[in-house]
């Protein structure tokens, strides 16, 4: 009895005997007798071509087999992108692959790793299915980017995606914050020329303008706090307490001026700068808190003089008129008699004569007992 294969339309039969390749079979019938050593493996054309356990190359001798295969040998350095009738199907990695022609056009496009940016031809919306094969940078809107292979510096980037393959090349982005920026310095230790220990608290705005200086220099944000600390510490040693207090707000300009003679070693500008905080020891604050208490005091005193010499003088001079006008003394003398009169509920007069006088002799008598 005759043993069958059949091998349907979207199929290819490889014929083996006695374990060796002899040649592809076309979609049809065989038959072969019970004892025949041959045996045929049937591969499906719409996936890739693969005999298990047997290695490709022992096939791509066969010219009637090639001409229903498109292969592709990838080389070490290179990936692959494998697109079938203009989608994209894989990412193919170094070795020989082979695929069916017969039912879909295949198309291979060929990316050197050596050049780690991904071409421009790639269509960006296929980089996700490329996965960890790529790597992804950004540059922000407010940032400059610099690009370094294998830490040699390549290019700059401005703002906007970039993307590197995984390979022989190690891409790396650097980026400069290009906004202004701030620098706080809190609770910075100092001591004035007359050796009093205190605290300030200063801030200083500035901006990048030029951002490869700024990459070059190891530890940007520290030097430039250094910087800023030995001028400050520069300006505070020059000036005693006193003065240092009196003259806090020309800390700003003096600081600022010397920032900017060093613009150019940081590739910076400097643009603003001032002092929040000063702040003394306690013992030095209780000390200045005495001092200014007794200023006030002394001021307070002196103010109290004035007013009592100015009442003084006012005294004299109304002394002086109403000795020289009797009119005016009787004038005063009512003024009294009226506020006595508002203290007091009701006044009883016996005997005659006439009511002003007696009023007149009961003040007299209140000034003889005075």
């Amino acid at each position: 009895m005759f043993r069958k294969i059949i091998i349907q339309a979207d199929e290819r039969g490889l014929l083996f005997n006695n374990g060796s390749y002899e040649k592809k079979l076309l979609p049809g019938t065989y038959s072969f007798m019970p004892w025949s050593k041959s045996t045929v493996t049937v591969l499906n054309i719409a996936k890739p071509f693969q005999v298990e356990g047997r290695d490709m190359r022992l096939f791509l001798q066969d010219e009637e087999l090639l001409r229903e295969l498109d292969v592709v040998r990838v080389q070490d350095h290179e990936y692959v992108l494998h697109y079938e009738d203009g989608q994209f199907v894989q990412l193919l990695k170094p070795g020989v692959y082979a695929f069916w022609n017969v039912l879909k056009k295949n198309t291979f496009m060929h990316a050197d790793t050596r050049q780690p940016e991904l071409p421009a031809e790639i269509n960006r919306s296929i980089v996700q299915r490329l996965g960890a094969n790529v790597l992804t940078y950004e540059v922000a809107s407010h940032e400059c980017g610099f690009l370094f292979y294998d830490h040699m510096l390549q290019r700059e980037l401005k703002p906007g995606k970039y993307y590197f393959w995984r390979g022989p090349v190690s891409p790396l982005l650097k980026t400069v914050d290009l906004r202004q920026q701030q620098m706080d310095l809190i609770g910075q230790e100092m001591m004035t020329e007359d050796k009093v220990t205190l605290r300030l608290n200063f801030v200083c705005q500035y901006k990048i303008v030029m951002p490869l200086r700024a990459l070059e220099l190891k530890s940007f944000d520290e030097q430039v706090h250094i910087q800023l600390q030995l001028i400050l510490r520069e300006y505070v040693g020059m000036l005693k307490l006193d003065d240092l207090l009196r003259r806090k707000e020309e800390a700003a300009a003096f600081v600022l001026s010397r920032l900017r003679e060093k613009e150019a070693a940081f590739g910076v500008q400097f643009l603003g700068a001032g002092v929040k905080d000063v702040i003394l020891p306690g013992e030095m604050r209780d000390i200045l808190n005495t001092v200014l208490l007794a200023e006030k005091r002394a001021q307070a005193n002196l103010i109290t003089r004035r007013e009592e010499t100015a009442s003084t003088r006012s005294l004299l001079n109304t002394a002086k008129l109403m000795d020289e006008n009797q009119t005016l003394f009787r004038l005063k003398e009512l003024e009294f008699l009226e506020k006595i009169c508002e203290k007091i509920g009701s006044i009883s007069l016996t005997g005659g004569g006439d009511l002003l006088d007696r009023l007149n002799a009961l003040v007299g008598a209140g000034k003889t007992a005075g």
